[in-house]
């Protein structure tokens, strides 16, 4: 992460190499690597998008990361007339509403071991793409992250 942030500080959000990502083959295979940690993931259909694969990488591991041990984390599309694109959500303790707003900004965190940095990274990786995040209530009671304004690709 501090290697992300060093070239955030050099180079502003640096986008690499767009190419078509399977985000359901990513999402898999980035748990698969988590795995001797407790929990559960639940892939429902998300589509397949064009973006910096290794960007997409760090954007969901910094959300598995802030998800704790022991959740269900689901991964699935939005579909819309208007926006395309996926979310990240998890049954864990949530984000309050007063918290919603911040948690994107520099120098933001809800522990005491955490860097600051992880969202507010996330937030810059999602800008480059020109894509939306947004933070809200999972119907499980945790937090869903909805990135939007994705172009979303055939293969």
């Amino acid at each position: 992460m501090l290697s992300e942030l060093l070239a955030l500080a050099r180079e502003g959000a640096v986008i690499g190499d767009w190419t078509s990502v399977d985000v359901e083959t990513l999402a898999r295979r980035l748990w698969t690597d988590r795995a001797s940690e407790p929990g559960t993931l639940e892939v429902v259909s998300p589509p397949t998008v064009s973006a910096d694969r290794d960007r997409l990488c760090e954007l969901f591991e910094n959300a598995l990361e802030h998800a704790g041990l022991d959740v269900t984390v689901r991964v699935g599309p939005i579909e819309t007339e208007d926006d395309s694109g996926f979310y990240v959500e998890d049954d864990g303790p949530g984000i309050s509403v007063d918290e919603r707003a911040a948690v994107f900004n520099w120098g933001h965190t809800t522990t005491a071991e955490g860097t600051d940095f992880g969202l507010a990274i996330v937030a810059e990786f999602v800008d480059a793409h020109g894509w939306e995040i947004r933070v809200s209530h999972a119907e499980t009671g945790g937090a869903r992250f909805e990135i939007t304004g994705v172009a979303v690709t055939d293969t």
